[in-house]
């Protein structure tokens, strides 16, 4: 079987397709065709991204109109509607989903001078850290993986929060000046996940595919994305979510943060792993019913 996987053209993405490609070896020939995306085109630009769809879009239109069989994405950037015709074919296992502290002089967070510039372009992440530390200076920092680290080396910020995940992918985790706990900063939803697409229609594909989804994985970003739809909060919205699979067991954890952290409604739900959607659905519900809606709007 011959197949043509879709990935953005970031150090990043193709990492991510070339691991795919890995797991495919001896049963697929894979060819990794690089497709630019609006989210690269702004990102780019240094332009702020407004829509998740804007880094998949253009591997969508080329999934259906078959110049690619399958398109490979870092989960967190894929919406929670997917185009008719397109379905999450796997969930492969899921990187360790914290964020981390990169520093220049390889400080950690509780250590970082009262006015240190951080730099992240997440407003999730912003709002966190400007809750747990007021007295630092959270700076717009866009691009890759590797603009950012550029731009740390170059003095312009004190240090940057990234995924760990993105740096394990790149072999870059010796950068890593700390790991940052779920306690400080609750990860984005999907983060640390991969997601693989492929048409509805391409039932031997799937079948494929089948092979390398992880159940434990796959029920987690379910119950998250099952969270985000039911909040139907976008990309720039001060969201985070967390769910655990322990056996037969998914805890969700769940928050909704006003731009500068002053104010978090926070939620837990647990249940069966087999109702990951449902478990996903209830924490949102429960923090819209406490007035999550608004919090979302004061950042928009």
């Amino acid at each position: 079987m011959k197949l043509r996987l879709g990935a953005r053209g970031s150090a990043l993405s193709l990492a991510q397709a070339r691991l795919v490609a890995a797991s495919l070896e001896g049963r697929a020939e894979v060819e990794i065709v690089t497709i630019a995306t609006t989210g690269d085109r702004l990102s780019a630009a240094g332009s702020p991204i407004e829509w998740k769809g804007d880094f998949t879009r253009e591997l969508d239109e080329a999934l259906l109109d078959g110049r690619i069989a399958l398109a490979v994405h870092s989960l967190k950037d894929v919406p929670s509607r997917i185009p008719d015709g397109i379905v999450l074919a796997a969930v492969p296992p899921r990187e360790d989903p914290s964020d981390v502290l990169v520093s220049r002089e390889g400080r950690l967070f509780a250590d970082l001078p009262s006015g240190a510039r951080l730099g992240t372009s997440s407003p999730r992440r912003r709002a966190q850290l400007l809750a747990a530390r007021p007295d630092l200076q959270v700076l717009e920092a866009r691009g890759n993986v590797d603009t950012r680290l550029a731009r740390l080396a170059e003095g312009r910020f004190d240090a940057i929060v990234l995924a760990r995940a993105g740096l394990a992918r790149l072999g870059r985790l010796a950068e890593i000046s700390e790991v940052l706990p779920a306690s400080l900063l609750l990860p984005a939803i999907g983060q640390g996940a991969l997601a693989i697409l492929a048409r509805r229609d391409d039932a031997g594909l799937l079948s494929l595919l089948e092979t390398l989804d992880d159940a434990a994985s796959r029920r987690e970003v379910e119950a998250e994305r099952s969270l985000l739809a039911t909040l139907e909060a976008g990309c720039r919205a001060p969201v985070a979510g967390l769910a655990r699979v322990r056996g037969e067991r998914l805890t969700v954890s769940a928050a909704v943060f006003s731009p500068t952290g002053t104010t978090a409604l926070r939620v837990e739900a647990a249940g069966l792993a087999r109702d990951a959607e449902d478990l996903g659905r209830a924490a949102g519900q429960r923090l819209l019913e406490r007035g999550a809606a608004a919090l979302m709007a004061e950042g928009a």
